[in-house]
């Protein structure tokens, strides 16, 4: 009896284990379906987006809103071109999306040109296809000038074609860097991207940056907001990346609740 029950509590172990080994893997495969196929948490390390999207926000993207290319899975990896399932990003959405020029640096802009379209700043007024876009002067937003102090900026509501409104603030008023342009003609196929905060983004102004991007490289929608720190000097980029650099934060108690499940648009 004693020595049958040594074997017993060796095959008891074991079983153990092997359930435990079955139980991590059905959680892993459930995480790559889920971050694959419907959402995936992303993060905020610049202030481009400014006020929309601030430093140490952590977001949710939705994976399916444009259909699934290769760059859709984890490093790209797809035994496919193109996109299936595909439906068209509409202007004014926030998407995230692979940079054209080495197709693994993950970028967020909100969407400003559809294919054909014809894009101009002039004197820090937005032209889509030779119209400008009506603009409303609201209360100005405090942020960081390019010497990190603090400054109140002009902002205003722009309304896109299609009827989508959003905040826009201009660092430099309307005479930045990129307050004045040549008209850029989108490619077929391809989408022209900008930041909210006018003066502070490498977008597709930045034809040697970002340049027109292609439907392929969009990986998804932005949807929400599902945490947010506040890690210092937004726009100097200074805060602590990734799931520990968001634990460190919840220590240090600079969380935003007011931001926490508030809808990205």
């Amino acid at each position: 009896m004693t020595q049958d029950t040594k074997p017993q509590k060796a095959k008891a172990a074991d079983g153990g284990i092997l359930e435990t080994v079955k139980v991590i893997i059905q959680a892993l495969l459930i995480a790559v379906v889920v971050r694959t196929f419907l959402f995936q948490p992303f993060n905020i390390p610049s202030g481009s987006l400014i006020p929309t999207l601030l430093v140490g926000d952590y977001l949710f993207v939705s994976k399916y809103a444009y259909g699934y290319s290769k760059h859709s899975f984890p490093f790209s990896a797809a035994p496919f071109s193109g996109r299936i399932f595909a439906s068209d990003p509409k202007r004014g959405d926030i998407a995230v999306f692979k940079l054209p020029k080495d197709g693994t640096t993950d970028y967020i802009k909100r969407v400003i040109g559809l294919p054909g379209d014809r894009i101009q700043m002039i004197d820090g007024r937005l032209f889509i296809n030779g119209t400008m876009v009506p603009r409303q002067q609201t209360t100005p937003y405090r942020t960081t000038d390019s010497y990190g102090r603090q400054v109140d900026v002009p902002a205003y509501i722009e309304t896109l074609p299609g009827g989508v409104s959003h905040e826009v603030i201009e660092r430099e008023g309307d005479h930045g860097y990129w307050d004045n342009t040549f008209e850029y003609v989108v490619p077929a196929n391809n989408y022209f991207m900008m930041g909210d905060n006018r003066d502070n983004s490498t977008d597709s102004r930045a034809l040697n940056d970002v340049g027109y991007v292609p439907f392929e490289n969009f990986v998804g929608r932005a949807e929400i907001i599902f945490f947010s720190v506040d890690s210092g000097p937004e726009e100097a980029g200074e805060h602590s990346s990734g799931l520990i650099g968001m634990v460190k934060n919840v220590f240090n108690m600079h969380i935003r609740w007011n931001r926490i499940f508030q809808r990205i648009k």
